[in-house]
């Protein structure tokens, strides 16, 4: 594989990750899971070291970096297994911010990106509503001009970070229907008319604070909009590449993770008088998944060289990316617990806990579905009809 070409920086670079991890996440991930959050303090903590505004301008206080140092950065949060803070950091870094960053006035890069970056607001992106699942063009919460004000009313749904965010980077209908109608602005939570409605009972991700949003009347400034009026869909679709990214390298992360954990104990279980890793059944079905797995590592870093390199394609190998970890992760994950026998149905292993909410790792940021409908349409003629 002629990439990555990793450097003595990216190497730096991973260390400081990876202690970060290391004595601020694992030490403390059963715990949060139990507890279902983990404390607000790890933003400011990562805004510190410099995680938190890898991609982003200098100038707003990020380091400029491309997107091999994103997938670092992923790779090595989860080794602390507590996938849910993983995803918390994530959405603080990369999926709520990155339209504020690339499509926002300096006034709110300056409000809102700067902040958040520094780790001192906490930040969600709004765009899933109740029966709206993938379809965005479909959403149904407006603003409405009203003097120098938007006015919003609705609800979002699915939102992470939504019970602790200082801002929501929200998706709105400001015009008719369709793509064209579609705006990003940013909200605050303080602003009257806003509520967390309720926390939403995951069945994995605990530390991770899901909730579902309602919009009553909030009114904030004009000057809130991102980028331009009716330009919200594209701005939208253009962030969920790097997104979609990020989720490929999580889901191979963890996937190495468990293959790991669960090739150690293969050696050490025996049945019938001698370990499990020395039966040709599990021998063949774990050559299997190392097979795949590097399969799926090579098709992540060919979108992260594509997307770091500015190459069009990218967009499509990301989203192929996305597609082959997710059914990856289904199978290896359930195979890895079944290695385990009765452990692999036990709280207490590590495993056994991966293999819940497999199926989530198909849905977030555009379903497996829609990964394929974007496949199909840049490589296969559009039928009849």
């Amino acid at each position: 594989m002629a990439f990555p070409r990793w450097t003595e920086e990216h190497g730096v670079f991973r260390e400081s990750v990876r202690r970060f991890t290391e004595e601020e996440i694992r030490p403390h991930a059963e715990k949060w899971q139990a507890e279902g959050s983990f404390p607000n303090a790890l933003f400011r903590r990562a805004g510190e070291l410099g995680l938190l505004g890898i991609r982003f301008d200098p100038k707003w206080g990020g380091a400029g970096l491309d997107y091999w140092y994103t997938v670092i950065l992923v790779e090595e949060l989860v080794r602390g297994r507590d996938i849910g803070c993983v995803v918390g950091l994530l959405v603080q870094c990369e999926m709520a911010t990155a339209v504020i960053h690339d499509h926002g006035s300096d006034a709110l890069r300056n409000e809102w990106l700067a902040p958040a970056i520094r780790g001192e607001r906490i930040a969600a992106l709004g765009v899933s509503e109740p029966g709206g699942g993938s379809d965005v063009a479909s959403l149904q919460t407006t603003a409405r001009l009203d003097g120098d004000d938007y006015v919003i009313d609705g609800s979002k749904i699915f939102i992470s970070n939504g019970a602790r965010a200082d801002f929501v980077t929200l998706a709105v209908r400001t015009g008719g229907p369709g793509v064209e109608g579609v705006s990003l602005v940013v909200c605050p939570t303080d602003a009257k008319g806003f509520q967390v409605s309720r926390r939403l009972q995951k069945v994995d991700l605990h530390s991770s604070d899901t909730a579902e949003l309602f919009f009553d009347g909030v009114r904030i400034p004009r000057r809130n909009l991102i980028g331009e009026e009716g330009r919200g869909f594209r701005y939208i679709m253009g962030a969920f590449q790097g997104e979609r990214l990020v989720l490929s390298v999580m889901m191979n992360a963890l996937c190495d993770d468990v293959l790991a954990e669960t090739l150690g104990y293969m050696t050490e279980r025996k049945a019938f008088g001698r370990p499990i890793a020395s039966m040709q059944a599990w021998r063949h079905r774990m050559a299997d998944w190392i097979t795949r797995l590097e399969a799926s590592r090579a098709l992540t870093y060919s979108a992260a060289e594509q997307l770091a390199s500015g190459d069009r394609e990218g967009d499509l190998t990301v989203s192929m990316s996305k597609l082959y970890g997710a059914e990856l992760i289904r199978g290896l994950i359930l195979d890895c617990a079944q290695a385990f026998g009765g452990y692999g149905f036990m709280e207490e292993n590590y495993v056994a806990r991966c293999s819940r909410g497999v199926q989530n790792w198909g849905i977030g940021a555009g379903t497996s579905e829609v990964m394929r409908e974007i496949i199909a349409k840049h490589r296969m003629p559009a039928g009849p009809g």
